[in-house]
């Protein structure tokens, strides 16, 4: 049992990260990009979330403060924690299927690209963002450590800056259309953020 309490959190991401390199692969040939992000702003993307992932992890990290418990932990917050982790990841694979050929693993602007408003965009404007959160805050209550907390920092912060960088790119593709688009829809959480 102690194997499955262990493995059950880097399993889930594993099939999310599988899937998405995945569907990542077969959709390679979609459109073709107009625009796409600087390379420094993907790299520092994903040495965020490298940090993040070796920061829940690591069993053993030199500074101890990280292991502080923040949540009383046990069983209750384990499965509510996987709960949240695999509902929040099943959200961002909604979203990403219902993108379709406009999605893309950096910011970018597509041949032909659409302003996508319906399915989870009617309720939040980057409905991925929101379910990888979601899976980090799962996880955060599962591991009930200061680790966690660090960790879901260093993925916000990543989103938070692709998230702006992106909406800049969509006023400037869609204008208006976009403009009353985000001031009916929250960025990340419904009617909050």
């Amino acid at each position: 049992m102690d194997l499955f309490y262990r493995w059950l959190f880097p399993a889930i991401w594993l099939v999310f990260l599988v899937y998405w390199q995945v569907i990542w692969q077969m959709t390679a040939a979609g459109k073709a990009s107009v625009r796409i992000e600087p390379a420094f702003s993907r790299i520092t993307r994903a040495v965020a979330f490298l940090a993040a992932i070796a920061l829940l992890m690591a069993p053993n990290l030199p500074a101890r403060w990280l292991y502080l418990a923040i949540l009383p932990g046990g069983l209750v917050c384990f499965y509510l924690g996987a709960a949240i982790t695999v509902i929040g990841l099943g959200f961002a694979v909604w979203a990403r299927v219902h993108l379709g050929r406009n999605w893309s693993r950096s910011v970018q602007v597509k041949e032909d690209h659409e302003l996508i408003t319906s399915g989870p965009y009617r309720l939040v404007r980057h409905p991925i963002y929101t379910g990888i959160l979601a899976g980090f805050v799962g996880s955060v209550v599962a591991e009930a450590q200061l680790r966690g907390v660090v960790a879901l920092l260093l993925v916000f912060g990543a989103l938070w800056a692709k998230l702006r960088l992106e909406e800049a790119w969509m006023r400037g593709e869609f204008g208006e259309k976009y403009t009353v688009y985000a001031r009916r829809v929250r960025a990340l959480v419904p009617g909050i953020l």
